[in-house]
């Protein structure tokens, strides 16, 4: 506004203000109807969250519970449950709640019930629902899965799935066991450089988990 008169500038700035005008005036109704939209969004975001989320979200967390009850009572067919609406278990607590938190953590218990049971490709795929915010769990679901295409007999894929346990958390001990499982699965693949990489990376960073281990893992590729 430099070297503009007083007058000057209070004129702009009335016309300014007549154009702001002249546009509210001739774009009312639309404007309106955004405001209206938006507004209904968010009460409508809110209302979902109040009226429909929470009450799913305590509903599924009453169903895991009374399956982690019988679990740790050791009835683990109950525990798995998904034969019934009377025991749903964790395969009918995530079946009913999939979108939650809880619901997906009822379908990696479900998996763990089913690997025991031997059935490695229904407990991957069960497993493979699971997510979460947490970097060790998702480790710990990483390898569970790689547990399971080792015993499928896809030790390339299980190993793969290790990789990504290794770097999911940076929770040191999980870290470790991660590293030394991959050591283990590329040394039975005869994967040497490999192997050597996770045991020379346990050396360098994990040592004080692993009691001098690696060494003999080390020197063992060697002769493998």
């Amino acid at each position: 506004m430099e070297g503009k008169e007083t007058v000057e500038v209070f004129r702009d700035l009335d016309k300014g203000a007549l154009d702001t005008e002249r546009f509210l005036e001739k774009h009312a109704k639309t404007l309106i109807t955004i405001f209206g939209a938006l507004l209904v969004a968010v009460l409508g975001y809110f209302a979902y969250q109040q009226f429909y989320e929470a009450p799913r979200n305590e509903e599924a967390t009453l169903s895991y519970l009374a399956a982690q009850k019988n679990m740790a009572e050791g009835k683990e067919d109950l525990a798995l449950g998904g034969k019934s609406a009377a025991n749903p278990g964790y395969l009918g607590t995530y079946n009913e709640y999939s979108g939650t938190k809880v619901g997906k953590l009822s379908s990696y218990n479900a998996g763990l019930i089913k690997f025991k049971a031997g059935k490695y490709q229904e407990a991957y795929d069960l497993i493979d629902n699971f997510s979460s915010d947490n970097k060790v769990l998702m480790a710990l679901k990483y390898g569970a899965m790689a547990d399971c295409q080792l015993n499928l007999n896809k030790n390339d894929d299980a190993l793969s799935l290790l990789n990504k346990a290794i770097s999911a958390s940076d929770d040191p001990y999980t870290t470790y066991y991660f590293t030394r499982k991959a050591g283990i699965v590329a040394l039975a693949l005869k994967k040497n450089a490999d192997a050597k990489k996770y045991f020379s990376t346990i050396e360098e960073k994990y040592e004080d988990y692993d009691n001098g281990m690696s060494d003999s893992y080390i020197e063992m590729v060697k002769y493998y």
